[in-house]
């Protein structure tokens, strides 16, 4: 990529910078070093979580205070929120800044990136929403948002072609954190040993999801699935990552005493479990992603209420809902949701995903390719992109760098 070493902002550049969840105070904390790496003396305000304010984010609110969850909470906490877009914008006016960069947290970020928009100021958003899955519209509400749009994958830019919006395909963080290159045989060794696993038997991760509800739709049939795997195979051992206590206390619950004395249970670390695992179930989302670039075979799946299924599957706009088979364009990995999603079903597409890594290693090269397909230092790149809107003459860009 090409670098430049000497421009840089003025010497009270800020920028502006809204995280409504952690994961978009990950994004920041890594967006914000790689900015202050070429930009040393750029200062930054906003809100965002402890990540971002180790980075000498100075907070102009608690992120707590955008934080909202269902239906009926954002309707409470509106007056709230509209209280906090007005602060926002005045402080941005007030400190002239360079840009405000929206990150994720799309309903709050993206109305408030219109509304700087119009009085001048430079916006980003980082994160697509998923316009490849529904609502392919919204393209045209991120464009009247949005000076730039950094994304994670490459099939994005294609969705805006045609909108005055600049898109930057910058790569996962995930990819950038684990190296495709590494031994994973020797990762695999000292993982199992690590959480008391034996070297040779099948190990099966089970990734439930995070939020209760979820959980408790797909304890009873994980559960059952994995006492047929066992009247298969009965050295298997089964490991579990849980991000709360609450799911582990979930999923015992539906396990019988002798079912139970062959799970193993992880307090989050959940690419440990993958690391250690031969093939994985897993709950559709960000986890599918994390076991591809662990190199981790994998059956997909999940369940809604009945109604809720139904809205979404008619919304749906792509035949899979799995990363790895959208980001390969075709299905690489069974996905087993709702009515499929049988303990049975579920069973034998795991037990036919680890005989196919065993006597076939393409699953696991065409994970590869994809795992660096997303490599592009992330932070990095998106850094760069910003900088070029701040100043094309700080950070050039070439067209390979995203689509106008």
């Amino acid at each position: 990529m090409p670098t430049t070493t000497d421009s840089s902002p003025r010497a009270d550049c800020i920028i502006a910078l809204v995280a409504g969840e952690p994961s978009g105070d990950q994004l920041g904390r890594g967006l914000m070093a790689a900015l202050r790496a070429r930009c040393p003396d750029v200062r930054f305000i906003g809100i965002g979580g402890p990540g971002m304010q180790a980075e000498g984010l100075a907070s102009l609110a608690p992120i707590e205070q955008l934080s909202v969850n269902g239906l009926v909470d954002p309707m409470r906490k509106l007056p709230a929120l509209l209280r906090l877009e007005r602060m926002l914008i005045d402080q941005c006016r007030h400190h002239q800044v360079a840009a405000f960069i929206g990150i994720d947290f799309n309903v709050f970020n993206l109305r408030l990136e219109r509304r700087l928009r119009r009085q001048g100021v430079r916006t980003v958003h980082y994160v697509s929403p998923s316009v490849y899955a529904w609502r392919r519209g919204r393209t045209r509400r991120v464009a009247a948002a949005a000076d730039l749009l950094l994304a994670l994958f490459p099939f994005e830019p294609a969705l805006y072609a045609g909108h005055d919006l600049r898109v930057v395909c910058v790569g996962h963080r995930l990819a950038d954190a684990i190296d495709p290159d590494r031994d994973r045989v020797a990762e695999q060794r000292a993982a199992r040993a690590m959480l008391g696993l034996p070297t040779s038997a099948d190990v099966v991760a089970l990734l439930p999801g995070s939020r209760a509800s979820e959980v408790m739709r797909m304890a009873p049939v994980l559960a059952e699935a994995a006492g047929i795997m066992l009247a298969e195979r009965p050295e298997t051992r089964f490991v579990v990552p849980c991000i709360r206590p609450a799911v582990r206390d979930i999923m015992i619950r539906t396990l019988s005493p002798q079912l139970a004395s062959r799970f193993t249970w992880v307090d989050g670390r959940a690419r440990d479990a993958l690391a250690a695992s031969d093939a994985a179930i897993v709950k559709s989302g960000t986890s599918t992603l994390e076991a591809m670039l662990m190199g981790c075979p994998m059956v997909v799946t999940y369940k809604l209420g009945g109604l809720t299924y139904r809205i979404v599957r008619a919304l749906l706009r792509t035949p899979w809902v799995a990363l790895p088979n959208i980001l390969a364009g075709r299905a690489i990995v069974p996905e087993l949701l709702q009515d499929a999603a049988t303990p049975a079903a579920l069973a034998s597409a795991l037990l036919a995903q680890l005989d196919r890594a065993r006597i076939d290693d393409g699953l696991r090269q065409t994970f590869l390719e994809l795992h660096r397909s997303l490599r592009r230092d992330a932070d990095r790149t998106a850094a760069r992109a910003v900088l070029h809107l701040i100043d094309p003459h700080m950070a050039p860009m070439d067209d390979r760098d995203g689509v106008a």
